[in-house]
């Protein structure tokens, strides 16, 4: 009869049967269990306010690529707005949301908008007028880079009314989620996270910055969601591409999925917190100041949800317990932007996150002439920049990041934000080349 299984088919099979019903009086009771038209894709899709210029070849592909999917996303029922930032680079088939990119949603929230790294993020505090060796010294002694989380001796303390907010949501209390949460508390993982150093342009203070997200805590939750939404999209919504499937606002799943995210977004503040205050107490000095924000996560105005991958919210009705500026890393050679900014039409109240590639890990490692350390000792010249693992990764170096100078140049040019202060660099440290020597690399050797 063109009906779906689902839940109520035993009840109503019983129901039928026991009352002996009609044909027509078979059609009339499953009126009721009539599964709700789907909703197609857009025909008339929203426009893309496009904040990115091509200064190259290399870059014209990215650029295509970058609007290509970006047009292909916004065909997506919910979407009422989106925007493309100067670091942009795509990820994914055609359709997923680029880094760089914000897809504006009403009354949906999009896992695979938001990706694995949930609520990825920077903080910033002000060391003040100490050396900055001895800080990224200190601070290295402290943080935990690569695979997994720290063990039981190492760990830091989990508050219990964290761990209460965590047991009560239904996307986030298993076992598995809590004790990812417990060991992987300050831990930053790998990639493009770093612990960056350096001295403040306009006063000369130390400052100590970290990048990172939500680690498997954040990853745990993108995949229960994304499972959420695939449900979802399979009764409302079957043309709707998988990867930008959504769990409705409007039900349960919505409100605990989004009670969800701001349990993480707390978690991933802690994380940054413990790193940073452990550093001041090995120092023994107080700190002078603190901001943090995100650039990968979703924010709530109203009825709509701001899907940033990649992108620094600078209005603040996104986070209303944010006090300060936001910050924006470019790479390891460069200096740290801390920006303030409005709203506008052009830019949805978003700012760049960073630099973004303009090809692949892969692509950038065979571009490269030299030994690892000949390209590390150019690229890395007059920095102290260090790798957990002791193995230099090069598709971290500055050459493997879009060209720092042009996205300064679009964030001005397309009223992305405007920089007030720069952290300038000394050093930093990054995971590196961990997988090197992982545990099941050396038993295959």
């Amino acid at each position: 009869m063109g009906f779906s299984s689902g839940k109520w088919f035993p009840e109503a099979m019983e129901y039928i049967n026991i009352n002996n019903l009609s044909e027509e009086e078979v059609v009339a009771y499953l009126e009721q269990f009539k599964a709700p038209p789907t909703i197609p894709l857009l025909e008339n899709p929203v426009a893309v306010k496009i904040n990115i210029k091509a200064e190259n070849e290399l870059e014209e592909i990215n650029v295509a690529k970058v609007v290509n999917t970006m047009e292909t996303l916004v065909k997506t029922p919910t979407i009422v707005n989106a925007v493309i930032m100067p670091d942009a680079c795509p990820t994914g088939g055609t359709g997923t949301i680029p880094v760089g990119g914000v897809a504006v949603a009403k009354n949906a929230i999009h896992p695979g908008m938001h990706s694995a790294d949930v609520c990825c993020s920077v903080m910033l505090t002000d060391f003040g007028k100490i050396n900055p060796k001895d800080v990224l010294d200190a601070a290295h002694s402290i943080t935990h880079f690569g695979a997994g989380g720290r063990d039981r001796d190492s760990q830091f303390r989990f508050p219990m009314d964290l761990l209460a907010e965590i047991e009560g949501n239904s996307f986030l209390n298993t076992q598995r989620a809590i004790s990812v949460a417990r060991s992987h508390l300050g831990t930053q993982g790998d990639g493009n996270h770093f612990l960056f150093v350096g001295k403040s342009k306009k006063t000369g203070n130390t400052m100590l910055v970290t990048h990172h997200g939500s680690r498997g805590f954040g990853a745990n939750l993108y995949r229960n969601g994304m499972q959420v939404a695939e449900k979802f999209r399979k009764k409302i919504s079957p043309k709707t591409l998988k990867q930008n499937a959504w769990i409705p606002f409007d039900t349960k799943e919505g409100k605990d999925y989004w009670e969800a995210l701001q349990i993480i977004r707390k978690w991933t503040k802690l994380n940054h917190e413990v790193l940073h205050n452990a550093t001041l107490e090995k120092l023994n000095i107080k700190k002078e100041n603190r901001f943090w924000n995100e650039h990968n996560f979703v924010f709530k105005k109203g009825d709509l949800f701001y899907h940033a991958k990649g992108a620094t919210p600078l209005d603040a009705s996104f986070m209303p317990d944010i006090t300060g500026p936001r910050l924006i890393p470019l790479n390891m050679s460069e200096p740290v932007l801390i920006v303030s900014g409005n709203t506008t039409e052009n830019n949805l109240g978003f700012a760049p996150h960073g630099a973004g590639r303009n090809v692949s890990r892969t692509e950038h490692k065979k571009s490269k002439i030299g030994t690892v350390q000949e390209i590390f000792d150019e690229e890395t010249k007059g920095l102290d920049v260090r790798f957990f693992s002791d193995e230099i990764d090069i598709t971290e170096l500055p050459s493997a990041y879009k060209n720092a100078t042009t996205v300064r140049k679009q964030m001005k040019e397309f009223g992305l934000g405007e920089v007030i202060d720069e952290v300038l660099p000394y050093g930093c440290i990054m995971a590196g080349n961990w997988q090197k020597n992982a545990p099941w690399k050396k038993r295959r050797r």
